[in-house]
């Protein structure tokens, strides 16, 4: 559920502002902060590190984050205007984000017990005992999207500081507002100074941060260049990085026994965020007896179902547009209805895409749609993972041995069978090859930035 296409550069600075997609308007500017801010902000999470974060227990930490999930639903309405206002998400997802929020805060405390507890192994190589105990690492740097100001957070954070690890957050530069009311929201719920720290930072301020010593590791979701960026500072500085990066997700049609109950599911599943989301479907790949029906119905639905909502910005529409515009020169058709205006790109569809159309191999951030037909089961997983990326994926069929035969089969972090909108707090996500590495979420999430330290003790 992420942005791929504008978060960080390599270099240059960041303007952090708040520009309604919808007009184009500037709403208010934030001062970038000083280099003497940064390290301020590097220190203090520094110091709660190793004092708060190592000295609380799990109970005390799962406390603040229950008030945390609290603040998110008292604040639901100001959280949820922020978000429309930034990065023009219709109302109703940016509350549904805000509620996702509340369930991932709430998930963290109630397990974080659990995930953090000893770990009793079975020795076999002489007498003793043998446990991993789970430690937090210290400070962690966040690098987050603008396309779900909250909930990325969220996935980040929870976990994070229920181990006992503090956060400096560098937010988009187009979410400073909801950068600011999250940084009030884990102070108001009683975390200490340096917990977590805003800072409005520069790319060039960040690459010195992820090389400062105090910080332990870095979790960017993003774009692959940004990804890429961010890993190789980390790399020279032997930091752990997990990224979560872009994703053409693909949506195979196998069989189904409710054609329209199936396209229903496919439109929601490219219209999720205004089709500005990493593990939304992308690429339907509809077996051929069913192509023919499915498109035809699925381009009627997409058109008359779109949001109506803005890209998050002029530059998502003009970069959309550009690469709608190459894929139809290449030989691509594009059904669609309307013109594009300001931030505001009409849904479409494309059909007629080889293998030889630059647009079957890259993500469209947008509602547009490109649809595929399969000969039968091998060529919808050819192609299906006849992509760079490898983050989400979707399954209808109604054979459960099908599903679980081309399940295995795809190249990818997820795959969602018979269902789309069906991420939780306690499913874990991340992708493969182009799209990352590492996991958020789960159980697997919180085992990312840990000290899984060995204590072994030989008894005679």
């Amino acid at each position: 559920m992420t942005s791929t296409s504008h978060l960080i550069a390599t270099t240059g600075e960041a303007t952090y502002a708040v520009t309604d997609p919808a007009t184009g308007e500037v709403l208010s500017t934030y001062s970038t902060a000083t280099d003497a801010e940064i390290d301020d902000a590097v220190t203090a999470a520094h110091t709660a590190a190793t004092g708060w974060g190592r000295t609380t227990s799990v109970a005390e930490r799962a406390a603040f984050l229950r008030r945390v999930a609290d603040l998110h639903a008292e604040r639901r309405d100001e959280l949820a205007a922020i978000i429309v206002r930034e990065m023009g998400k219709p109302l109703p997802e940016a509350e549904g984000e805000i509620d996702f929020c509340v369930d991932i805060y709430t998930y963290y405390a109630e397990h974080a017990g659990q995930f953090l507890a000893d770990e009793v192994l079975e020795v076999t190589s002489g007498a003793g005992t043998g446990v991993v105990r789970r430690s937090p690492v210290g400070v962690l740097l966040g690098i987050m999207p603008w396309n779900f100001p909250l909930y990325q957070v969220a996935r980040f954070a929870a976990p994070n500081l229920a181990t006992g690890n503090t956060i400096v957050l560098k937010h988009a530069p187009q979410c400073p507002a909801s950068a600011e009311a999250l940084e009030r929201i884990f102070a108001d719920a009683g975390f200490p100074v340096g917990a977590y720290v805003n800072i409005f930072a520069t790319n060039e301020q960040i690459a010195e941060v992820i090389a400062d010593p105090r910080v332990a590791g870095v979790s960017l979701t993003g774009s692959e260049r940004a990804g890429a960026a961010v890993a190789e500072i980390a790399g020279r500085h032997l930091k752990k990085v997990v990224l979560e990066l872009g994703g053409s997700d693909p949506f195979i049609v196998l069989s189904t026994d409710d054609l329209d109950a199936t396209v229903g599911a496919a439109v929601a599943a490219r219209l999720d965020n205004t089709g500005q989301a990493c593990n939304a479907a992308k690429r339907f790949v509809i077996a051929q007896g069913l192509y023919d029906d499915f498109v035809a119905r699925f381009t009627e639905r997409l058109l008359a179902e779109e949001t109506g909502a803005p890209l998050s910005s002029v530059a998502a529409a003009e970069n959309l547009a550009r690469q709608v515009d190459v894929g139809v020169g290449q030989g691509a058709e594009l059904a669609s209805a309307g013109d594009r205006s300001g931030a505001y790109f009409p849904a479409g569809v494309l059909t007629g895409l080889g293998a030889e159309n630059d647009l079957a191999r890259q993500e469209l951030f947008g509602p547009v749609a490109m649809v595929f037909s399969a000969v039968d089961e091998d060529d919808a997983v050819r192609i299906a993972n006849d992509t760079p990326y490898g983050l989400g994926s979707y399954v209808f069929t109604t054979d459960p041995d099908q599903a679980a035969r081309v399940a295995d089969r795809i190249e990818a972090g997820m795959v969602f069978v018979n269902g789309v909108g069906v991420e939780s707090a306690e499913l874990p996500f991340g992708g493969i090859k182009r799209s990352g590495f590492g996991r958020e979420l789960g159980r697997l999430g919180m085992d990312e930035f840990v000290n899984k330290k060995l204590i072994r003790t030989v008894t005679s």
